[in-house]
């Protein structure tokens, strides 16, 4: 399963860079569809499996008669489980607005969560007599780091806009001021903090997939703003400061 999440990424990377395919959703949408959800429910009901999953398993595995979860497991499980909480059910409760999404679109993000949430989870119980050691907690703090950028670009998103005004403007603060993907660069690294705890190949899988999807997106961001307004200023980079 991980190798194929990793086969997935590098053709959605080749698709979305040299096949110059850009996301069909959002600002990226071409004419209407008639089989679309509107953002928030789409967000929801895809995400949540990615909690649901896992949450699913390890209740399974209590009521078995299952060992009680490890020290890293719990770290693990933490990690993965905070992020997609806040992601799935608070994160679509406070975006303001947004264009639908197209039926296929989402029915592709199901299936990614269902199946990213069967892969994490059962990488979580499968390693239940390590002990937390410095490559844990250096993991750790990389994912919180990330995290914390996330939260922080998602919160700059939000408030771009006064209630009642429309259209895009130019985000600023934080790491908005280095790059035009902050928020995609705080999820790059949550993932990657995320692989260097875990130290497996599911968890690997997960952070490679994830750099090959909203890295290439938030390349198009930067090309999108840079086309957009001409006064876009020129020191940003698209996801990688001062590099890329």
């Amino acid at each position: 399963m991980a190798v194929i999440m990793m086969l997935t990424g590098v053709t959605t990377f080749t698709a979305l860079i040299w096949g110059c395919m850009p996301a069909g959703y959002g600002r990226y949408a071409v004419g209407g569809s008639k089989l679309a959800l509107s953002p928030k429910v789409a967000w929801l009901t895809q995400e949540m499996w990615s909690f649901i999953v896992p949450v699913g398993l390890i209740g399974l595995h209590m009521i078995r008669g299952g060992q009680q979860l490890a020290h890293l497991q719990i770290l693990l499980a933490g990690m993965f489980l905070v992020h997609y909480a806040w992601r799935s059910f608070a994160y679509p409760l406070l975006s303001r607005g947004g264009n639908p999404t197209p039926v296929l679109i989402w029915l592709l993000a199901v299936a990614f969560c269902m199946y990213n949430g069967l892969l994490q989870g059962c990488d979580i119980l499968a390693r239940e007599d390590e002990r937390v050691g410095m490559r844990h907690m250096v993991g750790s703090v990389l994912w919180a780091i990330g995290w914390g950028i996330n939260l922080h670009s998602d919160h700059i998103l939000r408030n771009l806009r006064k209630p009642g005004e429309s259209g895009y403007k130019i985000p600023r603060g934080g790491c908005f001021e280095y790059v035009s993907g902050a928020n995609y660069l705080g999820e790059m690294l949550e993932w990657c903090g995320y692989a260097v705890a875990a130290g497996s190949l599911p968890a690997a899988a997960f952070a490679c997939f994830t750099i090959c999807n909203i890295g290439p997106r938030g390349w198009q961001h930067h090309q999108w703003y840079k086309e957009r307004f001409p006064r876009y200023p020129k020191h940003r980079k698209a996801v990688i400061p001062f590099l890329l």
